[in-house]
């Protein structure tokens, strides 16, 4: 069950349409959001950039624009969540106290965020992280480490906010551990869903035919329906077949991650940035 959901408050525009999606699955669960917003350490960023061996003043004068720059993201970010709980009519709650109403809590950190938002995630039940931007919002880097170093599965909405809680979904399928720990836990979801399709991408027909039929039979236990499509890619690539597939029949991808050096290739190819930054659906991701 979800009861806890960590969104990053990075105060960029598009934190508005991150919290209404984070909140649309907070009602879904009446669970509670900890918005988290992490402040850069102005100092170690500073002697960083200096490194070459700049004079001290010239590494004061950087800790100042870069606290100035600090202080005015921070209040920005504060500013977007105040303003959207109260027009979300979100009580602010410190502990649980309301099981019938979903609340949310301000927490900031200073440090680097991909730490942060690790650190924090692991405590989580699911962290709701907006598509990277090209100068700001959140980072790779950080999507990185809420994926991997969290140990938590990661809910990435499309650039529209979510209005409502998916219940078409598809489950990008190869019998792998990620892919496994993943569909365990989108169980939440998939719970309340009205259709559920196995996508698989051919390599093996054969095997991933059967793969495919014993997650669908493992799934129908729990009383979800289920059914399976095999597909073969065409012109487009496999990674593109499957994208394309699932925008046609669902409106949320379940999808494991890979292991970091895998990742690292994975995020800076085609695939991931297509899906970061331009699938028509939400994606959920667990490593």
């Amino acid at each position: 069950m979800i009861k806890t959901i960590l969104v990053p408050a990075t105060g960029s525009d598009s934190d508005n349409e991150v919290f209404a999606s984070a909140l649309t699955v907070a009602r879904a669960f009446t669970a509670h959001l900890e918005c988290l917003h992490v402040r850069p350490d102005a100092t170690a960023t500073a002697v960083a950039m200096a490194a070459d061996g700049s004079g001290g003043a010239m590494v004061h004068g950087l800790i100042d624009r870069l606290e100035e720059e600090a202080s005015q993201r921070e209040d920005k970010a504060k500013q977007l969540f105040e303003g959207f709980c109260q027009r979300a009519g979100l009580a602010l709650r410190d502990s649980p106290s309301d099981p019938e109403a979903p609340s949310a809590r301000w927490l900031r950190e200073i440090g680097a965020e991909s730490y942060w938002v690790a650190e924090h995630g692991r405590a989580a039940d699911l962290l709701v992280i907006g598509r990277p931007g090209e100068d700001e919002g959140i980072s790779l880097e950080t999507i990185e480490a809420a994926l991997i170093d969290s140990g938590r599965p990661l809910l990435i909405p499309p650039a529209a906010a979510l209005t409502a809680v998916p219940e078409t979904i598809a489950i990008a399928w190869k019998a792998t551990p990620q892919a496994a720990r993943a569909v365990t836990a989108a169980l939440p979801f998939l719970s309340i869903a009205k259709q559920i399709v196995i996508l698989t991408v051919a390599e093996d027909q054969r095997a991933t035919e059967e793969e495919a039929d014993r997650l669908m039979s493992g799934l129908r236990w729990h009383g979800i329906p289920v059914s399976v499509r095999h597909l073969q890619p065409g012109a487009e690539s496999g990674p593109d077949t499957l994208l394309s597939a699932a925008a046609e029949h669902a409106a949320l991808l379940v999808m494991g991650g890979y292991g970091r050096s895998r990742l690292r290739e994975w995020i800076f190819g085609g695939f991931t940035l297509h899906v970061l930054r331009g699938a028509e659906v939400p994606v959920l991701m667990a490593h």
